[in-house]
């Protein structure tokens, strides 16, 4: 199956850097999101997801805020209103990206994949997914398992940040096991490390060359 490629848009993507972009869109009340964790292709992930009323009002309130505490303090707000809203959950993920809260943007798109593993029938922890629970999920959502695999693959650049290589290393390999033909760009990330091998499931050494 192919991904759908979406040109035109206004997204402006940081090279390099993962971005995730939040848009939402007047009566019926649906908070479009698109995430998108490529480096270097306007490549974007649409789905529907229904927003209360006052979550729209809260999330439209922190883009017009000039002060990151003020900003912080509506996303908040609509996170308690909506906690397992992956609409909230995205804008999270993008105000801590923003203010590199590395830790707390860890924090939130984890929760982005533990609200969504259940909608496409996959294990508790990323690193118990099988291909077999891939094909399955697929038949689900394929637009949830590709959200799913670009938090994955969002958390492992965030370990990177914070000099957490094995854990980040770790997860790249399961994306790249999950996505054979590299449609998501972690195989990329990974060489870009250098010969690095994951041992004993706990340490990254240097693979001879």
């Amino acid at each position: 199956m192919s991904i759908q490629r979406i040109k035109g848009n206004d997204l402006v993507l940081a090279s390099g850097r993962p971005v995730i972009q939040v848009i939402v869109i007047n009566p019926p009340l649906r908070g479009i999101v698109a995430m998108d964790l490529q480096d270097d292709e306007a490549q974007q992930l649409y789905f529907n997801e229904v927003v209360p009323l006052g979550v729209e009002e809260l999330m439209r309130s922190a883009s017009e805020q000039f002060s990151p505490a003020s900003a912080e303090s509506c996303l908040l707000k609509a996170y308690e209103m909506a906690p397992n809203s992956l609409t909230v959950l995205v804008a999270l993920y993008r105000f801590y990206y923003d203010q590199r809260r590395y830790l707390d943007a860890i924090h939130i798109a984890s929760k982005a994949m533990t609200e969504v593993a259940p909608l496409i029938s996959f294990p508790d922890h990323w690193s118990e997914i099988t291909f077999n629970d891939l094909a399955n999920g697929v038949m689900s959502s394929f637009s949830l398992v590709r959200f799913y695999l670009l938090a994955l693959k969002a958390c492992a650049y965030l370990h990177l940040q914070i000099n957490q290589i094995s854990e980040a290393v770790r997860m790249l390999n399961k994306v790249v096991e999950l996505d054979i033909q590299d449609r998501l760009g972690a195989k990329l990330m990974l060489q870009s490390l250098g010969p690095v091998v994951v041992v004993d499931n706990a340490n990254v050494t240097a693979r001879s060359s």
